[in-house]
């Protein structure tokens, strides 16, 4: 437990901002087989600091789907609309396509009666060929699509450019898995955090407002998904330490074991209902539906609402229109009946919480909770079963078992992210979920200990390290899974990586015949990183030799110091010219030692890098990635061009059919134009609608705003005219009253502040008169103007005109009364004269004439302040100050 205290430090409950203005708001990515969900951390005001970002149909989960249809590429919501219609051209479940080989990914696809393509690329791994046969995009290529996706939806929410993320795994994924995950990410342009295993998210999420100073506990996390199951047990405890000085206590939490089961979830349930409904219709028929993915399509969309509906209730309809060859299927099932086609599921589903319990040797009785999260948790028949072998401990649903694991691995970025500083602190500790042992050709470890190199939940990050003795020649190290404990899922194989160590050779070579003290070794350098990845960081071959090397000796003629020695350190202080006889007794006594050389035996270390090239080709190799970049930042253009042009479309399209209703139900629109006018507006309208839904189909983002910028400029100065007719009356109104509020303020100055000039008082009153005169004459020429041509004057106009005076009165009105002037001093002891105090209070007054600043005894201004509404925007003008 003491390792516990070592662990980072994660802050939970409130987030203060650091001063690192390169960063912004820092995203989690919940990427599972069926949905996506974004949890976004950010300190803008008016925003929840850690919140899940809402998708374009503002829903906080979107499909994990991406689709390729008429040359566009079409991700979530957009991809599940089409889905229906053509699956062929749909991909789901990507993220467990990662890694896989084509065989395995083939037999997945088969299960779920999935149409897709797939081929082998280049490393044996499967990718898929789109419908039309135009590309191929392996499957780090699809995740790096939701990837983009997902970091859109958290720019969206936040407003902001989010690069930084936690991209959460499920713990039955390899090393292969996680580093495709990776490259993914790369390939999208996020820069990945760390990967954080889903249990630990939930854990996270589960500590975040408990206190464990009373005492630890243990709690069970059940987690269902769409396609897997699995359950961990997390220790959380608390130990007391110190905060700048501070005793405090921490709270903590250690991932003690996890065990799962990655062929069984809510998907495995649904298509156990697909075959019995698709048994019923070919009962009914003579028809099986099952090599018609059309049909399928259809009918497992149904399936779904089906199976949420048997969640609440005893039985539920099911009902497909057109299911094949217009052929439409109804039916329905009861909640028995779904349990019996599920019978064998149940039990299995047990399983990892059972080996969970045994590999940790916690009982039933020793569990403080058992936590349900996903959302395959909500069938009741599996709580039901969950429930039973638990007995009286009971399940626990505290957490929201669609975003518990996003929103706790929101904390985990914030606290990774040097843009973001949280107070409260809970220690987490995960563990790798799968052993892995070293395996040398060439070489032999020192001990079979030596061979398991990363145990079963060891803690992550740990550093990693074999040491090789009398190793004379190059050889190769291999590492591979633990084969005495399960395997990644459809892994093709147990090696993880292999490297061919060289120069060792040439070391012991050039070094043997050296006056070796300790054997030659050779040292390997691993770490596990926080993401569960682990890596050969350095290959070193050590040498330690004894040589005779000669050494300076110093032997004096003299065998004690000059007498005057100790008075030189006693005269630090004294005259200069006792210091300069001190040093000079030194110099000579220096000049009387001689050194003589001796030979002296030294042990010295040698270290050599040593080359390690790695043999295995599961990744993608640097320019793939590039390639694959290259290709997503492409179709990244197209969608944006693509919103762009839908954006502009629906601008031309509301612009034309609010216009028309204008046209037909504005009051008053005859006063400001003419018949001709307007009908010459109607023609208009119609040509440009009428052109929208035909040629403008497929029309480019910048022909639509041309249109639409054509319709505003022959439009607007109808709706402006509109609109001058009650807003310029309105501002003449409000200048006036404020013309005639001012003549009051300019008798009041006279006694309430007799200090102001008169020169600048006269400046006011000519600026009044003069605005008078100018409203005189434009109302005037207003009444002389037909209403559907230019109007003389504008609102606008009248404010820009009232400004002047406005400026002119705040700043008179903010002058101070000056002080009163002290009299002279005529007896000045300081030695200064009279005429220097009464020009410093000259000076004073003069400085305080020019302060903008209320005296404190006056009443309240009355400047009364005015607000005139735009003609454009038909908002309210608040730039102006109160007198």
């Amino acid at each position: 437990m003491g390792s516990v205290r070592f662990c980072f430090v994660l802050a939970l409950v409130m987030l203060v901002a650091i001063a690192v203005p390169a960063r912004g708001a820092v995203m989690s990515i919940d990427l599972g087989s069926e949905w996506v969900k974004v949890a976004v951390v950010n300190l803008k005001a008016g925003q929840s600091p850690i919140a899940i970002a809402i998708n374009e149909m503002s829903k906080r989960k979107s499909p994990a789907l991406v689709a390729f249809s008429n040359g566009e590429r079409l991700l979530a919501e957009e991809a599940a609309g089409i889905v229906a219609r053509y699956p062929e051209r749909v991909y789901s479940g990507v993220r467990e396509m990662l890694a896989k080989p084509k065989q395995a990914v083939q037999e997945q696809l088969e299960a779920n009666h999935l149409p897709y393509n797939v081929v082998a690329d280049s490393r044996g791994r499967a990718s898929i060929r789109i419908h039309d046969g135009s590309a191929s995009y392996s499957s780090e290529d699809f995740v790096a699509m939701l990837l983009t996706y997902a970091r859109h939806l958290a720019e969206a929410h936040s407003k902001a450019v989010v690069k930084d993320a936690v991209i959460l795994v499920p713990p039955y994924f390899g090393q292969a898995e996680r580093q495709s995950l990776l490259d993914a990410a790369q390939i999208a342009g996020i820069s990945v955090l760390s990967l954080v295993n889903e249990h630990s998210g939930a854990a996270l999420q589960y500590g975040i407002d408990k206190d464990f100073t009373d005492g630890s506990r243990d709690v069970v996390f059940y987690d269902m998904g769409a396609n897997s199951v699995y359950a961990a047990v997390v220790h959380f405890s608390a130990y007391p330490g110190k905060d700048r000085g501070k005793n405090v206590t921490f709270q903590q939490f250690q991932v003690t074991g996890v065990r799962w089961d990655p062929s069984i979830g809510g998907q495995t349930m649904e298509m156990r209902l697909v075959d019995y409904f698709a048994d019923e219709f070919r009962n009914q028929t003579g028809t099986d539906i099952r090599n018609n993915p059309k049909a399928m399509a259809k009918l497992k969309k149904q399936v779904k609402r089906t199976k949420q509906i048997l969640s609440a209730n005893t039985e539920a309809p099911l009902s497909v229109e057109a299911l094949h060859e217009d052929v439409d299927f109804r039916s329905s099932i009861t909640r028995e009946k779904f349990e019996e086609v599920c019978g064998d599921l149940w039990e299995r589903a047990l399983v990892p919480l059972q080996q969970v319990l045994a590999d940790t040797g916690i009982t039933l009785s020793q569990l403080h909770a058992v936590e349900l999260i996903g959302g395959a948790t909500r069938v009741p028949k599996l709580q039901a079963v969950l429930g039973a072998y638990v007995g009286k401990q009971g399940l626990d649903r505290h957490l929201d078992a669609d975003e518990a694991v996003s929103l706790g691995a929101a904390l985990q970025a914030a606290n990774l992210s040097d843009g973001f500083k949280l107070n409260r602190k809970i220690g987490m500790v995960d563990g790798s979920t799968y052993g892995i042992v070293i395996e040398m050709d060439g070489a032999t470890l020192e001990s079979k200990d030596q061979k398991l190199l990363v145990p079963r939940m060891k803690k992550l990050p740990s550093k990693l390290f074999r040491s090789l003795k009398n190793q004379k020649q190059d050889f190769k190290c291999t590492l591979k899974y633990d084969e005495t404990d399960v395997l990644p899922p459809s892994s093709a194989s147990p090696v993880i990586a292999k490297y061919e160590i060289s120069g060792v050779a040439e070391a012991a070579a050039k070094y043997a015949s050296h006056n070796l003290s300790a054997p030659i070794k050779t040292n390997l350098h691993f770490s596990l990183s926080r993401s569960g990845l682990v890596h050969l960081d350095k290959a070193e071959t050590v040498v330690e030799i004894s040589e005779w090397v000669d050494v300076p000796v110093l032997e004096s003629n003299s065998t004690s110091l000059p007498s005057n020695d100790t008075s030189e350190v006693e005269g630090i202080g004294q005259q200069s010219s006792e210091t300069a006889s001190g040093d000079a007794n030194v110099t000579s006594a220096t000049e009387n030692v001689k050194p003589t050389m001796k030979q002296k035996l030294r042990k010295r270390t040698i270290r050599i890098p040593l080359k390690a090239s790695t043999v295995n080709k599961g990744r993608l190799t640097e320019s793939s990635l590039a390639t694959s970049a290259l290709q997503l930042e492409k179709l990244n253009l197209q969608d944006a061009e693509k919103r762009q042009t839908a954006e502009a479309k629906n601008s031309l399209e509301s612009y034309i059919y609010a216009t028309k209703d204008k046209l037909e139900s504005l009051e008053d629109l005859e006063k400001v134009s003419s018949e001709q006018q307007r009908d010459a507006l109607h023609v208009e309208l119609g040509e440009v609608k009428d052109w929208l839904y035909t040629d403008g189909e497929h029309a480019t983002a910048a022909e639509f705003t041309m249109r639409l910028q054509a319709l505003e400029s022959s439009a607007k100065p109808i709706f402006f005219r509109l609109q001058e007719l009650t807003s310029r009356p309105s501002a003449v109104q409000e200048a006036r009253t404020y013309l005639e509020d001012i003549k009051q303020v300019l008798q009041g100055w006279e006694t309430r502040k007799p200090w102001l000039s008169a020169k600048s008082i006269e400046e006011v009153h000519t600026e009044l008169k003069t605005v008078q005169g100018w409203l005189d004459t434009v109302e005037l020429r207003q009444q002389k103007t037909p209403g559907d041509v230019e109007p003389a004057f504008t609102s606008d106009d009248v404010f820009a005109r009232t400004e002047k005076i406005r400026e002119q009165v705040s700043k008179l009105e903010r002058i101070p009364k000056p002080k009163a002037e002290k009299p002279a001093n005529t007896s000045n002891t300081d030695g200064g004269s009279s005429s220097d105090s009464s020009e410093k209070s000259t000076a004073e007054d003069e400085k305080l004439e020019e302060q903008h600043v209320e005296e404190n005894g006056d009443s309240e201004p009355p400047e009364k302040k005015m607000k005139f509404q735009s003609q454009e925007e038909g908002v309210d003008q608040a730039g102006h100050d109160e007198l």
